[in-house]
């Protein structure tokens, strides 16, 4: 009995060997992130994905299948986390945001005109949601990120489809906002035009998407309509090819029994596509 427990771990750890190579991270970075330089000192309502001044904002970023071009073509490709830097520009306090991530993927490339106004798009449900503290005297004058963690409930993304990002930001009160002009300005990216954003310190983006006048956003709202990306890191992970698995498309071979992963034999002429053990090596069969 001991040795089948040994057999059945040994299994296992193959098993879960083969997973972890099978599942590839990667990192893909829209605009300079690691050196960025650019800021952003405009308007506090042309500034993405946030601007920390207000109680309340909402942005909404399209980013087109030519700037995911590395992620799509990657197999089976989930996104597991999104990054955004920011400086701390002389802000003296803490900044506390409930904060509201919502994916999803859309054909467009660009947001729609309608009678001269821009349109942002309709969402609903977040694929995220946290609150969060930034502690502003701590990171003084220094870079600091943003980060949303998808690890546990990945987003998984089409070829030649864009991803339209919608983040809302809200204090805890309609008081909390940053004192002074300087409230932490993210890092651009270059790309105009593929963001927009809403700015109030009464009205949260949620409830004014509700509302009669969206889908427009004007200035009379507070919003921005040709904003920059900020620089972007979006972590994911894609499928490739486990090592030291042979894909075979049939099983004929009978020069040794096939096992699953439990440890069970198999009939080789009959495989269900999967993992097996054969002859010593993984086989994926197709």
């Amino acid at each position: 009995m001991k040795k089948f427990y040994l057999i059945l771990a040994a299994m296992a750890a193959m098993s879960l060997s083969a997973q972890a190579d099978s599942a590839v991270s990667g990192t893909l970075f829209v605009g300079d992130y690691e050196d960025a330089n650019e800021i952003y000192n405009g308007s506090y309502f042309d500034m993405a994905p946030t601007n920390f001044y207000l109680a309340h904002t909402g942005a909404q970023l399209i980013y087109t299948a030519d700037e995911l071009a590395d992620l799509q073509d990657k197999r089976d490709a989930m996104v597991t986390g999104i990054s955004f830097k920011f400086t701390n520009a002389g802000a003296y306090e803490d900044i506390t945001r409930n904060v509201k991530l919502y994916l999803q993927e859309i054909d467009e490339t660009a947001f729609a005109v309608v009678e001269g106004v821009k349109q942002f798009f309709t969402f609903d449900n977040p694929v995220l949601e946290f609150e969060v503290t930034y502690n502003m005297l701590d990171i003084y004058y220094e870079d600091e990120e943003i980060f949303f963690d998808l690890a546990d409930a990945p987003f998984a993304v089409s070829p030649g489809k864009s991803l339209l990002m919608t983040i809302v930001f809200d204090a805890l009160d309609d008081d909390n906002c940053t004192m002074g002009s300087d409230y932490a300005p993210f890092y651009t990216s270059g790309i105009r035009g593929k963001g927009m954003v809403y700015t109030n310190n009464w009205t949260g983006f949620e409830q004014y998407a509700q509302g009669e006048d969206f889908p427009d956003a004007t200035a009379m709202l507070g919003c921005g309509t040709n904003v920059e990306l900020p620089v972007t890191k979006i972590d994911y992970l894609y499928s490739e090819n486990p090592s030291g698995v042979a894909e075979v498309t049939a099983a004929a071979e009978k020069d040794g029994p096939y096992y699953n992963l439990m440890g069970q034999p198999m009939d080789a002429n009959n495989l269900p596509a999967g993992l097996y053990l054969h002859n010593g090596k993984k086989v994926l069969v197709k």
